[in-house]
């Protein structure tokens, strides 16, 4: 199983931890272009803070993270499942998790990044301010930038299992699943079950308990019908709409009637 997640715009400080090895990050097919991005965005965050907040979308009051960004080769890095904070990773809180399901969560969960392109949980990495919806000077847009080297790259982490999509709509478009891979792709909405309208927080919050859930009982699920009765058996409510035909994922609405 590999589950696909959004990062988080907050992010907790880097540490004092040895700085980045770009060579040590998983998938190293995206070296090249992670490069590019870590390049230009440095080059960017050093030579002209109000451009670079311009170009980052900050706020007056997110001026420090420009000059961290500046930083970034030289700064500590920490995992990046402590790096990444915010509800999704507050419900999930992969340090409370015993060695099994932090084993399990090193292998499987991916976390999707407009600096990265996406890593494991435990590549080390340090603080940053990049989103996927950045258009950089050169570069320009970073889901675009993405994307090629995502569909060279992506398909082999994906194996032969199931891929769970919890990505939000931003970073989804950096890598569409196709053909057999997205036969075995399912995306999950959070609804509240008396209005089946999406809100944002309490979606995000019962993604990362479902995560949880499922490195917690060690649940193995082959593809999209077998997650159906995985949720449904660790308690969640579950309407699926199958596809109509082959290569196309599966979505899957996990119904909620406390929003907290």
């Amino acid at each position: 199983m590999l589950v696909l997640l959004p990062p988080s715009e907050g992010k907790a400080s880097s540490g004092r931890g040895a700085p980045l090895k770009p060579e040590a990050l998983s998938l190293p097919g995206l070296s090249e272009a992670r490069e590019a991005v870590l390049s230009e965005l440095v080059e960017l965050c050093a030579a002209d803070e109000d451009k670079a907040r311009d170009v980052l979308g900050l706020s007056e009051g997110l001026r420090g993270e420009v000059a961290k960004n500046a930083g970034l080769r030289t700064a500590g890095a920490r995992p990046a499942g402590e790096i990444y904070t915010g509800v999704l990773y507050d419900a999930l809180d992969l340090a409370s998790l015993d060695a099994a399901a932090k084993r399990r969560a090193a292998r499987s969960l991916l976390v999707f990044s407009g600096l990265w392109g996406a890593v494991r949980v435990n590549d080390r990495i340090p603080s940053y301010r990049c989103s996927m919806g950045v258009k950089l000077p050169g570069l320009g847009a970073l889901g675009a930038h993405w994307r090629a080297p995502m569909a060279e790259v992506l398909p082999e982490a994906a194996g032969d299992g199931l891929v769970l999509d919890l990505r939000s709509s931003a970073y989804a478009a950096a890598w569409k699943p196709k053909g057999e891979v997205a036969g075995r792709t399912a995306t999950v909405r959070v609804l509240h079950a008396p209005t089946r309208k999406v809100v944002s927080h309490f979606n995000k919050a019962t993604k990362g308990r479902i995560v949880r859930s499922l490195l917690t009982a060690g649940a193995a699920p082959k593809g999209p019908a077998e997650l159906v009765e995985a949720l449904r058996d660790l308690g969640y409510e579950v309407e699926v709409d199958a596809p109509g035909k082959a290569g196309k994922a599966w979505t899957l609405d996990v119904l909620v009637t406390e929003v907290h």
